[in-house]
């Protein structure tokens, strides 16, 4: 895996413990010569993120919206800023740009980011696997609502068990890996790679 596109949020929240998990994977994708993906902010989980892989050699690609930047909210240190011009062609930069997709702590805007390129590998519109960090658990409680979907009949079971879930990184990018080796290629035509 070359790039990791990581969702997270813009703000601290309110426990520590995300922003150590942001520092500790930004560290960590910096040590594996894995580059970060992300959306640019400078403050929050993804100011933290985004700092630690940099200050661990990493290579860090922001992507933000002209009218975020001009708000001054970009991360101006980061490897490669790419502005756009709205929140659409934002996440289809990201997608363009990594291998795979993964939430860290977040909110209405992770779980969007996510959740679209989810469909997307589901719908065949790119190969790309996706994953959540659930550590602490944090995404517990949402993925216990989504196997009751799955077991409602809405939400195919095999959509749900290719997500993958793991509640550290190693766990998260082993299992990433894996589906980057033995997933086909888009049935669309429409390859993000």
């Amino acid at each position: 895996m070359r790039r990791l596109a990581v969702f997270l949020a813009s703000s601290s929240g309110n426990d520590p413990a995300h922003t150590e998990l942001a520092v500790a994977v930004g560290e960590e994708l910096a040590r594996r010569g894995i580059g970060l993906v992300y959306g640019g902010g400078r403050r929050g989980l993804m100011g933290a993120i985004a700092d630690s892989a940099l200050n661990a050699g990493g290579e860090v690609i922001g992507v933000m919206p002209r009218s975020m930047v001009e708000r001054e909210w970009a991360h101006e240190g980061v490897t490669r800023l790419v502005m756009c011009d709205s929140m659409h062609d934002r996440k289809a930069i990201m997608a363009d740009q990594a291998d795979a997709f993964v939430a860290l702590p977040g909110g209405l805007g992770t779980l969007e980011e996510i959740f679209e390129v989810w469909s997307w590998r589901q719908l065949g519109f790119h190969a790309k696997p996706v994953g959540f960090l659930d550590a602490a658990g944090f995404w517990t409680p949402l993925l216990g609502a989504l196997r009751g979907i799955a077991d409602s009949g809405l939400l195919p079971a095999s959509t749900l068990d290719d997500l993958a879930v793991a509640p550290d990184l190693p766990g998260l990018l082993e299992m990433l890996e894996e589906r980057l080796r033995n997933t086909p290629e888009p049935a669309h035509g429409e390859s993000l790679r």
